[in-house]
């Protein structure tokens, strides 16, 4: 008896997946939790286990194909001991009621959406009925309404609501036009309309890549930005991390970064200011108890955002091991759901290689993100007299919506004298 095996729902609002690459061939045999295929979606990288013994009979789905949560990847023949699964692992849906107007698409019964895709119906005002869905029984997937929204699909109709067209402007003389109204403008020019010339390389759309975009498109167009630099003097700070950084090597096994040091200080400035670890909704603004800190880590060809939940509660040490952990987690590509959601802050060690000013997105549904930039040496005035000082500057983005200069300004002074204040004194354990 041939079963379906389905894409899971890897995450509560997690929409749809994409095999990134098969672990076996039609005709292999399987064993239950076996892996049969690896997932890539917009929270995390992930392995689909089988929930049965069986042959795989045939694989719908390609590598590299984008699939709904619920859609049929494979078939498999059960083993004669084996049992159909009772429960398969289905979409998490709203249903709202069929609205019919000129030319709508033919479905039967109720259209099913996820959260995401009613979202973005909503918001763009879309008419359900005349889009054509790919998923699974014609079920209208986020791909679908992107398609749209972006011009790579036509529709009948799809405003729900009539716009008012305005009337023409009356016609005037010709010597009454202006200058500005006799130059031609050039046509937008789409994505897809660009040329590729001969020697270009072309690079496809990963799934991650994608979602970066995505992420990165919704943030500055839903969250009013704006930034606040301040400079940091950090001279106390190398001094002290050169004299422990072999002795805690050594004990430890872990290289003692900047990064736990950036860490400590956002934490207890947040302790302080607990407004700034919050999230925004449509109704409310919500302070969140937990202080989970999100760090920035780059790979050759992505950006993840791994997390380090309850970071007020480690010292340097526990923070130092949870960044080396996560980076480590990240490079290898074995990121769990669990590392990369709740985060409620973002720090951002930019420095790293070498930037010294930067104005960061913010990592919504929080509403600031804070860079920590290059260290660099330069000629300081301390009391009339010149010197050598270990500079950095801090930068904060933060979502207007929630935040104001004030309060930011006086997060940002927080988190400097902390910076500006470590040295022996400072516990590393």
């Amino acid at each position: 008896m041939a079963e379906k095996v389905i894409m899971p729902q890897l995450g509560e609002s997690v929409t749809e997946g994409t095999v990134t690459k098969w672990l076996v061939n039609a005709g292999d045999q399987v064993k239950k939790y076996e892996s049969i295929c690896e997932v890539t979606t917009d929270k995390v990288n992930a392995e689909v286990p089988c929930t049965f013994s069986g042959t795989i009979s045939e694989i719908l789905v390609a590598e590299g194909e984008t699939v709904s949560v619920g859609a049929v990847i494979c078939y498999m023949k059960l083993d004669a001991e084996e049992e159909a699964p009772v429960n398969v692992i289905a979409a998490t849906h709203i249903e709202i009621p069929k609205k019919q107007v000129d030319a709508p698409v033919q479905r039967e019964g109720k259209m099913r959406f996820s959260p995401a895709v009613l979202n973005l119906v909503q918001k763009h005002n879309l008419d359900p009925a005349m889009i054509q869905g790919t998923g699974a029984e014609g079920r209208i997937t986020r791909k679908d309404i992107l398609e749209i929204i972006e011009g790579k699909r036509q529709v009948a109709a799809t405003i729900v609501q009539e716009a008012k067209v305005p009337a023409a402007p009356p016609s005037r003389p010709k010597e009454y036009v202006t200058e500005a109204e006799k130059t031609p403008v050039s046509p937008d020019v789409s994505s897809s309309a660009i040329p590729i010339n001969t020697g270009d390389q072309i690079i496809p759309h990963t799934a991650v890549r994608k979602t970066i975009a995505n992420r990165m498109l919704q943030s500055k167009s839903e969250v009013p930005h704006a930034s606040i630099i301040v400079e940091c003097d950090v001279t106390n700070l190398v001094r002290y991390r050169n004299e422990v950084k072999e002795e805690f090597m050594k004990k430890e096994g872990t290289n003692l970064t900047y990064l736990p040091f950036f860490i400590r200080s956002v934490v207890e400035a947040l302790k302080e200011f607990p407004i700034l670890n919050s999230q925004w909704t449509d109704d409310h603004i919500i302070i969140k108890k937990a202080i989970n800190i999100s760090i920035a880590v780059a790979t050759d060809d992505a950006l993840f955002v791994p997390v380090i939940k309850d970071a007020d509660q480690k010292s340097i040490l526990g923070l130092a091991k949870a960044a080396d952990e996560l980076a480590k987690k990240t490079r290898e590509g074995k990121l769990t759901l669990e590392d990369m959601t709740g985060g409620t802050f973002t720090v951002n060690n930019t420095g790293s290689f070498g930037s010294i000013l930067s104005t960061p997105i913010i990592n919504i549904p929080q509403v600031a993100i804070l860079s920590f930039e290059a260290i660099v040496k330069r000629p300081i005035v301390i009391d009339n007299m010149i010197a050598i000082r270990d500079m950095m500057n801090i930068c904060l983005s933060l979502d207007h919506r929630v935040l104001d200069g004030l309060v930011c300004g006086r997060f940002l002074q927080s988190v400097k004298k902390k910076m500006e204040s470590y040295g022996p004194d400072n516990r590393l354990f």
